[in-house]
């Protein structure tokens, strides 16, 4: 604990992330010293099964070898220019390649630089300022986005100005008929519907049967732009993004740290009429000294590389999930827990809510915090690390492996064990509340 008494003395609130602090779960700050595969160490030298894998973009769990190795030699000419270069280029030649949606683009560092530029370059083209976003869906740190988001959940709206709010609209995931109900009402005002195709910040939840396809043909209707927001799902969900699995096409994308390897980069790009309005074409400004640095543009190309050599990757993934899936479902059944359990590609996620699975933020906020806090405690102490927020998924990388899964499952079992007390839906549940 000597480490979590110095990050506060130091650091706001202790972290650099509020979900960081274990706020989300009622528990103390993991405070972490080192990462290898598909393990965390914590500042004592413990080691435990990851599933956090930095929210997301460690597909090849920590360190990989082809990402680690030689990286003198993507610094020796600079980490950054402030020019661009022919890696650069290489590198948005390829992204296009495998997202033909995206026209051109353009390099940021982060995945909330991405959304907040490609929501301005909408506002531009349309000569339009509403924006229409789902409760539960997670864009970033910028103010119009953390309104009703999933992942900030708990964290309020200070500093977020009233003018901001009277320019957004939020509808709710998977509803059309509500995002209906708001476009009408916005009218000749509504420059982008913006939207997380495969949800992964409200805990795993897809879109049902002709959502994105029905946002689509609306968004084209009002006379609006159609954001995608693939900071988590692309690459994730293959090289093509989850509207390459889906086939509907937006009109603007944007990408965040997995393209990297977990290295700061991303971009947002999309049709070339759309994007003409940045400067030097257009009047529109973005731009940042660290936008296609050749560091982070070499790590996103080894990225690439390994992924374009190895599509097997996926398949491995998938199996590793499907086997943690089967294996949490199993238990459930045991103990007639009636929790629906999700898995797509190397995506695992259950909520402690009885019924189906979610399908919108409604559903996210319905599970029980409580029951969440207590089976992480009891998880932590058991050697796995899960995300400190019920918010969040648990994402498997190729480094996991059939005995941390295994081990995963023994520590399931035994956690389960302890909080059934206060586990929602069962009779446990109904006499603690009596």
């Amino acid at each position: 604990m000597h480490l979590v008494q110095r990050a506060r003395s130091v650091l706001a609130g202790g972290c650099d992330s509020p979900v960081r602090s274990g706020w989300g779960a009622a528990a103390p700050m993991f405070v972490q010293s080192a990462a290898r595969g598909a393990y965390a160490y914590d500042e004592e030298g413990r080691r435990y099964v990851d599933y956090i894998m930095a929210y997301g973009p460690l597909l090849f769990g920590h360190t990989h070898p082809a990402l680690t190795t030689g990286l003198d030699a993507l610094a020796t000419d600079g980490f950054v220019w402030g020019s661009t270069h022919a890696q650069e280029i290489r590198l948005a030649e390829r992204i296009r390649g495998h997202i033909p949606s995206m026209q051109r683009l353009r390099f940021v560092t982060s995945g909330t630089e991405a959304m907040m530029s490609a929501i301005r370059v909408a506002r531009a083209f349309t000569k339009r300022s509403h924006v229409l976003k789902f409760a539960g869906n997670y864009h970033g740190h910028f103010d119009l986005a953390l309104l009703d988001a999933g992942a900030s959940a708990g964290a309020g709206r200070s500093g977020i100005p009233e003018g901001t709010r009277r320019d957004v609209s939020v509808a709710r995931y998977n509803d059309l008929a509500s995002v209906d109900e708001l476009a009408t009402l916005i009218g000749s005002d509504l420059a982008a519907i913006v939207v997380e195709p495969i949800c992964a910040n409200m805990g795993f939840v897809p879109p049902v049967e002709g959502f994105l396809e029905g946002l689509r043909m609306r968004a084209r209707r009002f006379g609006a732009l159609l954001i995608f927001d693939e900071v988590i799902t692309w690459l994730r969900f293959g090289l093509n993004g989850a509207q390459g699995r889906i086939g509907v096409s937006p009109d603007l994308t944007a990408l965040g740290k997995v393209m990297g390897g977990g290295a700061p980069i991303a971009a947002f790009g999309g049709r070339e009429d759309v994007m003409a309005v940045l400067a030097p074409s257009g009047e529109t400004f973005t731009g940042g000294t660290h936008g296609g640095n050749p560091f982070c543009v070499g790590m996103a190309n080894r990225v690439l590389d390994l992924l374009e050599a190895h599509p097997e990757y996926y398949v491995v993934m998938d199996a590793t999930a499907k086997r943690l899936a089967d294996g949490i479902r199993s238990i459930f059944a045991q103990r007639a827990l009636p929790y629906a359990v999700v898995q797509q590609e190397s995506v695992v996620d259950f909520k402690f809510r009885p019924g189906t699975p979610n399908r919108d933020y409604d559903d996210a906020r319905r599970a029980d915090l409580r029951a969440y806090a207590a089976y992480y405690r009891a998880m932590l102490e058991r050697g796995i690390l899960l995300p400190p927020s019920q918010n969040e998924v648990m994402f498997v990388s190729t480094a996991h492996c059939e005995r941390d899964v295994d081990q995963t499952l023994d520590a399931i079992a035994a956690s389960l064990d302890d909080v059934q007390p206060l586990l929602p839906g069962t009779s446990h549940d109904s006499k603690a509340k009596s």
